[in-house]
């Protein structure tokens, strides 16, 4: 689900660029000034356009990392030889 999201909001910036771009090159811009152009003007906008899709991202980064940290934790603590949870048998 996040490589989804992250793919998702990828495109969609990039798509975003790629609109500007064209609405510029249809005022007869040079294809480099409004590549510039785009950039500049779409990823900036994309904050505020694509805010949902970013904070879905952002959060599913959190829960991964959140994940990842607790994985890394256990190994640590098996490494170091401390006991981890006591479980009855």
């Amino acid at each position: 689900m996040l490589a989804r999201d992250v793919t998702l909001y990828v495109l969609a910036r990039l798509g975003l660029v790629v609109v500007v771009m064209g609405a510029l090159m249809l005022f007869k811009v040079p294809l480099l000034p409004a590549l510039a152009v785009g950039v500049v003007v779409a990823l900036p906008a994309s904050l505020f356009i694509f805010k949902g899709l970013r904070q879905r991202v952002a959060t599913g980064l959190d829960a991964h990392q959140a994940v990842r940290r607790a994985e890394r934790e256990k190994l640590r603590s098996e490494l170091r030889g401390d006991e981890g949870p006591l479980t009855q048998a």
